[in-house]
């Protein structure tokens, strides 16, 4: 849907409600957004911007009107979630009987239209990206589990044809069909790297902690200590020109379950599961001196949340001896390295062992029960991204102890592509930078900032923090 430019929709039409959920007005003086029909005395146009969704509307820092009540208008989010959700069950279902997007707009029973708003806002993704990752995630679970030929395995799934089955697996997954089937057992694989692949960040995320127990990197490897349902592991990860090589150092033979997960441990590790091509090439002058930056990921949901909740308002350096501490009274011992510990394992931790270890009470409080949460089954922050993105962040916030902030970087570091962590001091420092403010932005403006960045603002965020370090 293209919107009109502002103030250039006829007025008096808009009084009358016609253009009511066609698009909304967001007015950046005042920090409100409103109905096309309110009734308040129309803003400048200059100050006026235009969004499509309520959820845009937010993201950009902007409150709902008081006197025209868009909330109440929109206050379908959460059937439109129990839609999005409804969606995904049907086609992990039966893949196959949804050749395009028009088969999910029909299925899901909204146009097109409507069909790439739900997919904006829930999955970060356009509805065909989405279908794609699908697709892969079908075959890869049929490779793994069955028997039947490659090219069999490509048609279950919906691929047209062997040859696109092939290109789109190896895109998302890094290997190919028969490379990821023949993980079973394997104790080494190889993982082929985009073109332009930028390895400094990434290896530098891993080096972040000279001191750390449960990874590190030295020249071009990084070693990460993992849990796995049959043993603890550590990867060890080797980038190259093109390609990587990752090796697994366990104990004992490790299961195709537990393979298939340190696979996808390792596109995280080195921020595979995204392509950087469409944000570049949309804001070249902004990527220019950073091209082929992408945003580190974290391999579990709950290292995620762990970091989230000992990062709240202290600094990288100081948070990262308070996580190391966690790890050492916690992790699972392999080698010389631990691995992150389970939230069972943190669960368990006595809290006096924490504030001994320079935990403030409340940060020790609200992370043993985060951990809790998760180790019962009531927070669930494993493949986060493989879900609606506003649903998880209503599920994090809802726990204890985890405000905006925690949950947008849960949801960044766990691989949604448009969770931007509003709030956050040195993302607030470099926007004023860019845009070479007197002072700061707050929360609300920081949004505002960055939602010019959508559906991008977690890579956004990534390219704004790597500035700072370029202009120290």
């Amino acid at each position: 849907m293209k919107l009109p430019e502002p103030m250039s929709w006829n007025r008096a039409e808009a009084r009358t409600g016609k253009f009511d959920g066609r698009f909304i007005l967001g007015v950046m003086t005042t920090g409100i957004y409103c109905l096309p029909s309110c009734a308040a005395r129309p803003p400048k146009p200059e100050n006026v911007r235009l969004f499509i969704t309520e959820t845009e509307a937010k993201a950009a820092g902007l409150r709902a009107c008081k006197r025209c009540r868009p909330d109440l208008y929109y206050r379908g989010e959460d059937e439109n979630i129990s839609l999005f959700n409804g969606l995904a069950a049907r086609v992990e279902s039966s893949p196959e009987v949804f050749g395009d997007a028009s088969a999910l707009s029909r299925s899901a029973g909204v146009s097109l239209t409507k069909l790439g708003d739900l997919f904006r806002d829930h999955a970060h993704l356009a509805p065909v990206a989405w279908l794609r990752r699908m697709r892969v995630r079908r075959a890869a679970d049929d490779l793994l589990t069955g028997r039947a030929r490659i090219a069999e395995v490509g048609f279950g799934a919906g691929f047209e044809s062997e040859s696109v089955f092939h290109r789109q697996f190896l895109a998302q997954m890094r290997m190919t069909p028969g490379a990821y089937r023949a993980l079973e057992g394997a104790q080494v694989f190889l993982l082929h790297l985009p073109v332009a692949y930028r390895p400094k960040e990434i290896l530098a995320y891993h080096a972040r902690d000279p001191l750390a127990v449960s990874e590190r990197s030295e020249g071009n490897r990084i070693w990460k200590a993992l849990h796995t349902e049959d043993d603890p592991v550590v990867l060890e990860i080797a980038i190259e020109p093109g390609q990587a090589w990752v090796k697994v150092h366990a104990r004992g033979k490790i299961g195709r379950t537990s393979m298939a997960a340190l696979h996808g441990a390792a596109l995280k590790i080195l921020s595979l599961t995204h392509d950087v091509a469409t944000f570049e090439t949309r804001y070249p002058e902004f990527v220019k001196a950073r091209r082929g930056l992408r945003m580190p990921l974290l391999p579990t949901g709950f290292d995620a949340l762990c970091w989230g909740i000992i990062g709240q308002q202290i600094n990288v350096t100081f948070a990262s001896s308070l996580r190391r501490e966690m790890v050492e009274l916690a992790g699972e011992k392999i080698g010389d390295m631990r691995t992150h510990p389970t939230p069972d394992r943190v669960a368990n931790i006595d809290m006096g062992a924490l504030t001994a270890r320079r935990y403030s009470r409340s940060k020790a409080s609200y992370l043993l029960d985060a951990a809790a949460a998760v180790a019962s089954g009531r927070l669930k922050v494993e493949n986060l991204s493989e879900g609606s993105a506003i649903a998880a962040e209503k599920m994090l916030t809802g726990q204890r102890g985890i405000g905006t902030w925690t949950a947008r970087y849960v949801l960044m570091r766990g691989g949604f592509g448009d969770a931007a962590p509003v709030g956050d001091s040195a993302l607030a420092t470099a926007l004023q930078r860019l845009h070479k403010l007197p002072e700061r932005p707050d929360a609300e403006q920081t949004a505002r900032l960055l939602s010019v960045f959508a559906p991008y603002r977690s890579l956004a965020t990534m390219h704004l923090w790597t500035s700072l370090k370029e202009a120290s």
